[in-house]
């Protein structure tokens, strides 16, 4: 065996005569590389939507004129609508390519797709395509809360996440390998986080009950979430060392249940402040900690999208607290996360960016 044969034995085959031959290696090659893919596929890569999705939300909503703005506000008012529409039609086709993906799966692969539903992590992230359609969907340019393909769309992706409600929540407290006690993970609170979406979606469509039952199922579930996860984390760590970023998720559930309140409310109230602040703390908290992370960056990994949902949620609660305290420092709390949450997006899109090159560059190599 030559030295070219020792770096590559798996690409060793003998050199072909018949074209048709080539073209049929070449097919079963392509054949296999999508077979590759659909198996290394799961639900978790739609964090790079739900990245994506929630910053179109957070450029629609900084963008939006208001009269006498304060100047750290103006400073994000100044960037054209178009910016806006190319990243929401980027979120569009990434979200349509990940989804895409995801059915082949479910066609080609469906004992997977089953193993990632009876995954205590797994299946709290079929929560997430629901979820990002709906963000993209309030994100939009061009469709208004009140129109009635809204309101269909609204339908059409709350009703599988209210079905997986019924499923899990009911195995939290019926089934004794599914008890919530058993389970719990910070990944959890994804479902928590998908109804208070919906409650927000449908606060802005005008539709006050159908979005006070979805808060209500949100959050209760959260507070007894939340009061699990408190419980066991400093005893019990069941999260792997990878999987680690995802503690970020402990901001983003109180920073959406204040942005649903203040749909439903229609203003900023004092229960939107003590959500914001709860979330801005269990922020303090985490980032204070950043051994807590060291094992979980040694290595690039598809969950370092985690980090970025709950940042641009957390700055999407303080963009409304601003807006409604008109404090220097209240806006420079927003200023700051908000371009926090922009640039942390933007290092994981390039991250990924290169990474995918790179592995592109070597399954193609002789």
């Amino acid at each position: 065996m030559d030295e070219n044969e020792k770096q590559h034995p798996e690409h060793h085959v003998e050199l072909p005569i018949d074209v048709s031959i080539t073209k049929t290696q070449s097919n079963c090659i392509q054949i296999k590389s999508l077979s590759s893919i659909m198996t290394q596929f799961h639900a978790g890569y739609f964090r790079i939507s739900l990245s994506l999705t929630s910053q179109a939300f957070l450029l629609k909503i900084l963008i939006e004129p208001i009269q006498d703005a304060h100047a750290l506000r103006r400073l994000f008012s100044s960037i054209p609508s178009s910016v806006h529409t190319l990243l929401w039609f980027l979120a569009l086709f990434i979200l349509a390519t990940l989804s895409f993906l995801y059915i082949l799966k479910c066609v080609l692969h469906f004992d997977m797709v089953k193993d990632e539903f009876l995954n205590h992590v797994g299946v709290n992230y079929l929560f997430v395509p629901w979820i990002c359609w709906l963000i993209l969907l309030e994100s939009s340019p061009f469709l208004s809360p009140r129109t009635l393909f809204f309101k269909i769309l609204w339908w059409v992706f709350v009703v599988p996440m209210v079905m997986l409600d019924v499923k899990i929540y009911g195995q939290w407290f019926t089934k004794g390998k599914r008890f919530l006690s058993v389970g719990a993970n910070p990944t959890s609170q994804l479902s928590v986080i998908g109804n208070l979406v919906g409650a927000q979606a449908a606060a802005q469509m005008g539709w006050k009950e159908s979005a006070l039952c979805m808060f209500s199922l949100g959050i209760v579930h959260y507070l007894v979430l939340f009061v699990t996860l408190y419980q066991r984390l400093a005893g019990n760590n069941n999260i792997p060392s990878m999987l680690r970023p995802v503690f970020f998720l402990f901001f983003a559930a109180p920073s959406m249940a204040s942005l649903a309140w203040n749909s439903i409310c229609g203003k900023f109230d004092t229960t939107c402040k003590m959500l914001f602040f709860l979330s801005f703390f269990l922020f303090l908290s985490l980032v204070s900690r950043p051994m807590l992370f060291k094992k979980s960056m040694k290595k690039f990994n598809v969950t370092w999208w985690a980090y970025s949902f709950p940042l641009t949620a957390l700055a999407l609660a303080s963009v409304e607290y601003a807006h409604e305290v008109k404090g220097i420092m209240a806006h420079a709390i927003m200023f700051v996360l908000s371009s926090v949450s922009v640039l942390v997006s933007l290092i994981l899109l390039l991250i990924t960016a290169i990474n995918m090159s790179r592995h592109a560059f070597t399954s193609f190599q002789p």
